[in-house]
């Protein structure tokens, strides 16, 4: 629940939330309705083409929101930015561009544009990331065309601000996890991978699991309610041109993750590693000092935990599965 909610801001509110019916957009949905919000619209890709300004110009027309909130985006792991880097790429910038143009002609009042971490540099000059090291270099290799393409969203936010004083802020999540994830081996990320792969393996009596990579990399990872507070909290109290992180200003090891999530699962067979397979960006650790100084915001779920949900929705949801073992872990 919204910590600091205000029902008076979300009453009367048209809100378009892009993606709302995905991973990430459920969650801000559920926090809208909690919110108050009393008109919610999420277009599902079968009625609206974002990749399709009439389509997109259609929907402004019809809805008139007062607020957009771009969540919808083409992603996915290691593996899923190797196989199709020219689909993210330009998917995840036309609709974002197209998106956001159209909003300002129809003059939403307020466009919250949500990036991605895959933008910082591979290697930036300061340990956590801060926003002001963002331009500091080129993206990690196997995810650039996806981060890029979410960079591009920063530069149109700041150039139609400046022209146009259109009011479209900028945030940078660090990477998510939780219920309603992905669990498609083929795309998921590393969270979900992992869950899914021990799962399978106690179940299969397998006696170890082989993990892309080294094991050595980090990340910052962010329990997808969290991620869903903070981006209503800077809906509603932030008004600034320059980007800011979402995430928990921590980090953990995959090596140590791994163990984490076989332990949690009950799994106790050998975790081996293929360090043929990429590593991805060797290390990701964001600040999230701005956030809090900014609109209040701070992630409050601990990581055991978050995975311990998340465990516990994915058994949930498939009671039984067989066992993958040559599947990527992230």
């Amino acid at each position: 629940m919204l910590k600091t909610q205000d029902s008076a801001f979300w009453r009367g509110q048209t809100v378009i939330v892009t993606g709302g019916a995905g991973f990430l957009g459920s969650h801000v949905v559920d926090l809208l309705r909690r919110a108050g919000c009393p008109d919610i619209v999420v277009p599902r890709s079968r009625d609206t083409d974002l990749r399709d300004g009439a389509a997109i110009e259609a929907l402004l027309g019809k809805t008139r929101p007062a607020m957009i909130i771009h969540l919808a985006a083409v992603c996915g792991g290691i593996g899923a930015n190797r196989a199709e880097p020219g689909r993210f790429f330009y998917e995840n910038a036309i609709m974002g561009i197209q998106l956001m143009e159209s909003a300002r002609r129809h003059g939403v009042r307020k466009f919250v544009q949500v990036g991605t971490v895959c933008s910082y540099p591979k290697n930036p000059p300061h340990i956590p990331f801060v926003e002001e090291d963002l331009w500091s270099g080129y993206p990690e290799e196997t995810n650039a065309p996806y981060g890029l393409a979410k960079k591009l969203l920063l530069v149109q936010a700041q150039a139609y601000r400046d022209q146009y004083g259109f009011n479209a802020i900028y945030l940078l999540p660090s990477n998510l996890y939780g219920p309603q994830d992905n669990f498609d081996l083929e795309t998921s990320h590393v969270i979900p991978a992992l869950i899914r792969r021990f799962v399978e393996a106690k179940e299969a009596g397998a006696p170890s699991v082989t993990l892309w990579g080294s094991g050595t990399p980090s990340r910052d990872f962010f329990y997808v309610e969290d991620a869903a507070e903070g981006i209503l909290l800077a809906a509603e109290k932030y008004n600034g041109r320059d980007p800011v992180n979402l995430g928990t200003g921590q980090e953990m090891r995959i090596s140590d993750l791994a163990a984490l999530t076989a332990r949690l699962v009950g799994y106790s067979g050998d975790i081996a590693w293929d360090t043929h397979r990429p590593d991805g960006q060797p290390r990701r650790r964001i600040s999230a000092a701005k956030a809090a100084r900014e609109f209040g915001f701070v992630a409050k779920t601990p990581l055991e935990a978050g995975i311990r949900r998340t465990i516990d929705w994915y058994r949930d949801q498939v009671p039984s599965a067989t066992i993958n073992v040559d599947a990527k872990s992230h």
